[in-house]
């Protein structure tokens, strides 16, 4: 095989018509490739094949291990020896053909598109409608050097092979040895705004969430985004302002940092009306492409908006409350958008704590972040004081039908531990009996 042949099979840029196989590039690169040859807003880039991996983990010498990590009998048996995957992907020099198909990445990327990139996993079971693996793999963001590339794409490779990311594989019957991981390498977007959406509700219309900055502080739960539902018809029914008390932004030599933003920013809607009816528009025209409910990540720049992942979205009517919980006192915040359930709340305020989590609890917390995912087979229901509809755990709370209600203040010291709860993950309603 030639050189040039050989480049081609590692790395498909995102305009290239195979670049919409999912089977070659992951779940996440194969949509956003879809969308852009359709026309929408999404950032150029290159997508570096299931191939580039598998080659790599030859190359490092540790396709044995990866093979019986599924196998060991033993869970530090396992363990031992997906850390021996992640530091052969982190350590072992490259390939050739994967050094030289880097090289000519970053020159391909760096000259026609600026200096800074994103660099994005993208795993082939990523974005599936029953295992969206939201949160579980890793984004890197800045980028500024061939040497940064470089390390983003090992730690993209090195991710699928995580205790979080193969705790969460176990739970979906995922061998990590069947599956891959291909990289998306993007114009990094510098957002001024950046979020969620949510293309369908129970009602009919469509929820957009937003936040100052990167997206990332959404997506990880570490503040309450705004939030508007717009009507069936498209026009914009409510608006209400979150508590956005820190932003992240890119910094001059590469990366990127979390901020606080000025106190009249924090209550402020990041987007304005039009904005928003704009972005639902073209939210509803993904769902139409798609041909299914999506939940979409979106970011903002000067150019305007710019799409950045669009996966499945499970959608449910609600369903009929007992008029006992009427009576009841109430919260409210932002849903998840699935299931009615009632338990045992569980309040949790320091991460140690979710060992104390039994099985059938409701679990009430401050933080929304990804610690939280290994006790989501244990709870009925979720409360936390920060996060949105749209950040990654109310993703995972959809995918195992677990109601979740997200951007609850005062959660934690208005609800009292071992009271009964019940959580509506469709209106967004948290009530408890003292």
């Amino acid at each position: 095989m030639s050189r040039v042949r050989e480049r081609r099979r590692l790395a498909i840029p995102l305009d290239d018509p195979e670049a919409v196989d999912a089977e070659r590039v992951g779940g996440k690169a194969g949509t956003l490739a879809r969308l852009r040859q359709a026309g929408l807003p999404v950032p150029d880039g290159i997508c570096l094949t299931a191939d580039a991996y598998r080659l790599q983990l030859d190359a490092a010498g540790v396709s044995g291990p990866a093979e019986s990590v599924g196998r060991a009998s033993e869970e530090h048996e396992a363990r031992k020896l997906a850390l021996e995957v992640r530091l052969g992907f982190l350590r072992a020099p490259l390939a050739a053909a994967v050094a030289d198909m880097l090289d000519a990445a970053h020159a391909r990327m760096t000259e026609t598109l600026g200096r800074v990139l994103a660099v994005r996993s993208s795993g082939l079971r990523e974005d599936a409608p029953n295992a969206s693996f939201a949160g579980q793999f890793d984004t890197f963001l800045g980028n500024a050097s061939h040497a940064d590339l470089v390390t983003a794409v090992r730690a993209c490779w090195a991710c699928l092979w995580s205790a979080r990311a193969l705790r969460y594989m176990q739970s979906h019957d995922v061998d990590p040895a069947r599956t891959a991981m291909a990289v998306l390498v993007q114009r990094m977007v510098e957002a001024r705004a950046a979020g969620g959406a949510l293309s369908r509700t129970a009602a009919g219309g469509v929820v957009v969430t937003g936040t100052w900055g990167l997206g990332s502080a959404l997506a990880q739960g570490e503040v309450v985004p705004d939030s508007w539902v717009l009507a069936p018809d498209g026009s914009l029914e409510s608006t209400a302002p979150g508590r956005k008390d820190q932003r992240v932004v890119t910094t001059p030599a590469g990366g990127a940092r979390p901020e606080a933003v000025a106190p009249e920013l924090v209550h402020a809607p990041c987007l304005s009306p039009d904005e928003v009816v704009t972005l639902g528009r073209l939210v509803s025209q993904i769902e139409s492409l798609l041909g299914a409910p999506v939940e979409v990540e979106w970011a903002k720049d000067e150019s305007g908006f710019q799409i950045l992942q669009a996966r499945p979205l499970h959608v449910e009517p609600p369903r009929t409350r007992d008029d006992v919980w009427l009576r009841h006192p109430g919260l409210r915040g932002q849903p998840a958008g699935v299931g009615w359930a009632t338990g045992r709340a569980c309040v949790v305020i320091h991460e140690h704590d979710l060992e104390h989590v039994q099985v059938g609890d409701v679990l009430v917390t401050q933080v929304a972040g990804p610690a939280l995912t290994a006790v989501l087979p244990r709870v009925v229901g979720v409360v936390a004081e920060l996060g949105g509809s749209t950040s990654h755990l109310a993703a995972l709370a959809r995918e195992r039908g677990i109601p979740a209600v997200l951007g609850v203040g005062d959660a934690t010291r208005r609800i009292p531990a071992g009271a009964v709860v019940a959580v509506d993950g469709v209106t967004g309603v948290v009530r408890w009996v003292h």
